[in-house]
This record gives C-alpha cells, sequence and structure tokens, in this order.
C-alpha cells in the first residue's frame, strides 16, 4: 500500500517543482536587469565620487526584459529623449512668427510705398494733363493772335491802296458850271452803285479850254456843280477828291490833244478793305464802258 502511494505522489512533486521553476525564471531575470531599492536610493559615496571602470561614456540606456523598457522609467526616458526636439520646435515656431511678422511689415511698408507711388503718378498726370491742356489753350490764342496780327498787316497794307474800278466824262455846253440831263443820269448811276458800299473814293479831274487862271477858275466851278450834286445824293464829302486843271495835260503824256471842251473826267477808286464789306462798288460802271481792270 504504501507503495502506491509513493508512485501517486510522484508525479505531483515532479509537477509542483515544474511550475515553480517557470515563476522563478523571470523573477531572477528582472532582478538581475535592476538593482535592488536600497542600492538605487543610497548608493555608497564610493560609488558616487568615482564611475565604474566598465562603464562607457554615451552608453546606450539599458532596457529592461526582452528589449523592453522598464514600464516605471517610460515616461521619463520619453521625456528626455523628446525634450530637445520640443525646444528646437519651440525655436522654429518663433523663428517662424518672427519671419511671418517681418513679411507681414515689409508687405505693409511695400503696399504704402506703391500706394503713395500710384498717388504721386496720379499728381503728376493730372498736372500734365492740366499742362497739355494749357499749351493747346496757348497755342489756339497765338494761333489766332497771329491771324489776327496778319490780318491787320493786311488791312493797314490796304488803306492807302486803291485800285479803279470805274470811270467816266461829264461835259459841260458853253462853258457853264450847269450839269445837264444827261449829265446827272451818270451821277446818278454812280450813287446808286455806291450806296451801302465802304471802301471808296470819288476822284474828280476839271477841264477848260480857257488858258491861264481863267481856265482853272471855270475848271473849279465844274467840281463844285459835281460835288454838290453827290453830296446831295448822300455821297460823304470826306469820299470826294477833286482837282481844277484848266487847260493842263497830264504829264508825260505826249499824245494827248489839247482840250476843246469843257468837261470832268470822275474816277471811282476802291481799296483792299472794301471786298470785306458786303459788296464792292462794281456796280457803278461808267457810260463809257470801261470795266473793272
Amino acid at each position: 500500500m504504501r507503495a502506491n502511494t509513493a508512485r501517486n505522489l510522484f508525479p505531483v512533486q515532479i509537477a509542483t517543482l515544474a511550475l515553480a521553476s517557470v515563476f522563478s525564471i523571470p523573477v531572477a531575470a528582472q532582478q538581475q536587469a535592476q538593482p535592488t531599492t536600497g542600492a538605487q536610493d543610497t548608493p555608497p559615496a564610493a560609488a558616487q565620487q568615482q564611475p565604474s571602470p566598465a562603464a562607457k561614456p554615451n552608453a546606450p540606456a539599458r532596457e529592461g526584459f526582452w528589449g523592453r523598457v522598464n514600464p516605471m522609467a517610460r515616461k521619463k526616458w520619453v521625456k528626455k529623449q523628446t525634450d530637445p526636439i520640443n525646444d528646437r520646435l519651440s525655436e522654429l515656431d518663433e523663428v517662424n512668427a518672427k519671419n511671418a511678422k517681418d513679411i507681414q511689415d515689409v508687405d505693409s511698408r511695400a503696399q504704402a510705398g506703391i500706394r503713395q507711388a500710384q498717388s504721386t503718378a496720379d499728381a503728376a498726370n493730372q498736372t500734365a494733363t492740366a499742362a497739355g491742356t494749357q499749351a493747346q489753350q496757348a497755342n489756339t490764342l497765338a494761333q489766332g493772335a497771329s491771324g489776327h496780327v496778319d490780318q491787320l498787316n493786311t488791312t493797314v497794307s490796304g488803306l492807302d491802296s486803291y485800285h479803279q474800278i470805274s470811270e467816266l466824262d461829264v461835259t459841260f455846253r458853253g462853258g457853264q458850271p450847269v450839269l445837264s440831263a444827261a449829265a446827272k443820269k451818270q451821277l446818278d448811276d454812280v450813287v446808286a452803285g455806291l450806296n451801302g458800299h465802304q471802301g471808296y473814293i470819288v476822284e474828280v479831274e476839271a477841264h477848260s479850254p480857257a488858258h491861264g487862271a481863267v481856265g482853272i477858275q471855270n475848271s473849279q466851278h465844274f467840281i463844285e456843280a459835281i460835288d454838290r450834286y453827290l453830296v446831295e445824293n448822300n455821297i460823304p464829302v470826306y469820299r470826294l477828291h477833286a482837282v481844277a486843271l484848266g487847260n493842263a495835260l497830264p504829264a508825260g503824256d505826249q499824245d494827248a490833244k489839247p482840250i476843246r471842251t469843257s468837261s470832268a473826267h470822275i474816277r471811282l477808286m476802291e481799296n483792299s478793305l472794301a471786298a470785306r464789306e458786303a459788296a464792292s462798288p462794281q456796280g457803278a460802271a461808267s457810260s463809257t464802258g470801261a470795266e473793272r481792270p
């Protein structure tokens, strides 16, 4: 009976020993990897003063069992490893913030400078436009003044420039200073052509066959008769120019015949200003049929 009991207990003991050995191996390994708590808290003085000769500088941190970090030391280790990185990241954030602020300042100054330059350019453009307008107005005024000066020069040049447009001869019968009906008809035609016109003069040259002072006196009477009739028909006195020649012949005319009849030679003269008025007195044609040159 004892033999049977011994057989039954032997397998149980073996199983118990195997189970104990399984639990004892990890504990022993962990104790070997970590020093005791007393050794960590109160290291001997010699160990604190002199490093172990076996310790190597820059040695990697020891890890726990099966290559894993000790769960109690994981947060400290991770913090120790990540603190430098966090510091660098903070510095980079500060640098980026400073750069962004500098860029914003530069952009603000650049925009302000651009706006100021644009405003200056707009003001300069407006000034240039105004100057161009004033220059154009001045040019227009200068051209108008130049044209006015040219017109005045033409006017002044034409004040004393007269040309003949018609002529006629009025005869006096018997040497008497009396206008006949035919002579009055001739003068009426002249007056009709001169009404409403400007820029003309009437020249009268009276001739008499008598010699000396008698001839001149008779010629003067003929002129007075003609001037009186023209003035009575609204011809201004200042437009009448007359000379009593008696029996004198035109100077330089070698073919002129001696004066045989009492007469008055009338010329209608016009200057260049008459063309700017309503109409030139061209209708006052002479009874002799003389045409305007």
